[in-house]
């Protein structure tokens, strides 16, 4: 996810420094190859977070029941929510793109219009669900952290010792 934002900020520096003042492309073909090459990289950096994605999402979920309500962030539970429905969306864009893929002629190789084009699109569809994991991904380090500070229930408070159960014989 951090990848996914050096992504993002490195385009938020090339955005502004090649478009004019009203957002417009000073080259807009230069532009859009370099748009391509942002959603590209993204996907490829979350790659290897997608598979393990809901495991991520399940456990803050656990986590945020058991922690005390004076530490629990209100936005959490929304982004967890945003982050699951963007899941959804790039899993679902994912199998669109295999099916496409396997559809296509076999003199469709990558480096070819006919393959490029189509994964490109792909991309440039996933490129917003993905900027959502860049943005509301770190709730779920900020839900970790909180429930890493959180004593547990077993843990004994510091000063007081454990009962101690009697083992002499009556």
């Amino acid at each position: 996810m951090r990848d996914s934002q050096q992504i993002l900020d490195a385009w938020d520096i090339y955005s502004d420094e090649h478009t004019d003042l009203d957002g417009w492309p000073h080259d807009d073909h230069a532009y859009g190859i370099r748009a391509s090459q942002r959603d590209a990289d993204t996907l490829t950096a979350f790659e290897p977070v997608r598979h393990g994605a809901r495991h991520l999402l399940a456990t803050a979920e656990t986590q945020l029941t058991r922690l005390p309500k004076n530490t629990v962030q209100g936005r959490w539970v929304y982004q967890l929510g945003v982050l699951r429905d963007a899941l959804d969306q790039l899993n679902e864009l994912h199998e669109e793109w295999l099916a496409t893929r396997d559809a296509l002629p076999a003199t469709a190789q990558p480096g070819t219009p006919a393959y490029d084009d189509p994964l490109a699109e792909y991309h440039a569809e996933a490129w917003s669900y993905l900027n959502t994991w860049a943005t509301h991904g770190k709730a779920l380090r900020e839900i970790n952290t909180a429930a890493s500070k959180t004593p547990s229930p077993l843990t004994p408070i510091p000063g007081h010792a454990p009962a101690r159960q009697s083992t002499a014989r009556k």
